[in-house]
């Protein structure tokens, strides 16, 4: 095991994370962002399975959100708005009149303090970060530490906590997109996902959810046996057409299995398990990621990545039914989300 610190400009900071099995992590103190993830496929052949820029300094001003820490609050807040004990709170609106990702200086756009350490079976990077009252609108002093472990069983287990001296709203994610092929050989097309839901969030041609909550039987969305992401992508159901082909919707975990989700690339081999304590999550196919971005192994396309955002959902500001999102003084913001690397061998 080991931690390799690099130093660039801007106080920004790579940390490299690697396991006695060779499974490497990349991670930036600016956005916390995770800028690789090397695994090796089932013929042992070590391949990146993560979008990253090529040119480091292109996550300054990067509107895909590339494995960066997203916060206050993941996802979209219809109107840049909402109200809490009886106060309106208006924030920047960042795509059209909707607030995206926390805003355009949101989590994803600070350096965090960062403590590489190692343990006897793990090792990993605690990010720290003190947001204040009325930072990006939002209510209430906030500190917020998120811990990166990569252990040694290949897991990369993901902690968020946080505490504030002022009832307001929070929701963290990470935006990683995963490409199981291993340096980005394939689309995400044939990608085999399986997942522990049941509902799913119906949108409005805005992105926003309309407060309806619908049963997946019976539809591409339905994921609890399985099924290639390319169903999805080729569906002409309108929920699907809205988002520019794809998925873009808040899953609610039935939590009835240990994993969430299990991906699964068949030319690779490679397995990507998730279980977390959160109540649901966007899976996003990188429908609109379009082709001007340099990656580390080329040019951007759409459904390059697939992204597994867990979290719970801004829409419950707006709508019944939705976990909440709400954090009171008296309360601390603790949630999990690990991620299993393997292979169909193992």
């Amino acid at each position: 095991m080991k931690i390799k610190t690099k130093q660039l400009q801007n106080n920004w900071k790579v940390f490299t994370l690697t396991n006695i099995n060779g499974v490497t992590v990349e991670v930036l103190n600016f956005g916390g962002i995770l800028t690789k993830i090397l695994t090796p496929d089932k013929e042992g052949r070590v391949g990146n399975i993560v979008l990253g820029y090529k040119n480091m300094l292109d996550y300054q001003h990067d509107p895909n959100y590339f494995g960066a820490l997203i916060g206050r609050v993941a996802g979209r807040i219809q109107n840049a708005e909402f109200v809490l004990d009886g106060k309106t709170y208006r924030l920047k609106a960042n795509e059209g009149p909707n607030h995206l990702h926390g805003g355009n200086t949101g989590l994803h756009k600070v350096i965090w303090n960062a403590d590489p350490f190692e343990e006897e079976d793990k090792l990993g990077l605690k990010l720290s970060y003190f947001s204040k009252d009325g930072e990006n609108g939002y209510p209430g002093n906030v500190n917020i530490t998120v811990t990166y472990t990569l252990t040694n069983e290949d897991e990369l287990i993901i902690n968020y906590s946080a505490t504030t001296d002022k009832t307001t709203v929070l929701t963290l994610t990470n935006h990683t997109y995963f490409n199981l092929s291993g340096d980005l050989k394939e689309t995400i097309h044939q990608h085999h996902v399986t997942m522990d839901s049941s509902r799913f969030a119906q949108l409005d041609a805005r992105l926003l959810p309309t407060g309806d909550i619908l049963d997946v039987t019976n539809s591409t969305f339905d994921f609890r046996s399985g099924r290639a992401l390319a169903s999805g992508i080729h569906s002409t159901m309108d929920q699907h057409n809205i988002v520019g082909n794809g998925y873009d919707h808040y899953f609610i975990f039935d939590q009835k299995k240990p994993y969430a989700v299990v991906a699964t690339e068949p030319v690779s081999g490679r397995v990507l398990k998730m279980k977390t304590t959160q109540p649901g999550m966007v899976m996003y196919t990188s429908n609109n990621l379009g082709s001007n971005a340099l990656l580390n192994e080329g040019m951007s396309k759409n459904y390059l990545g697939v992204c597994f955002e867990t979290q719970s959902s801004p829409a419950s500001l707006h709508h019944d039914g939705f976990p909440s999102i709400l954090l009171n003084a008296d309360e601390r913001y603790q949630e999990q989300t690990v991620f299993k690397f393997g292979t169909l061998m193992n």
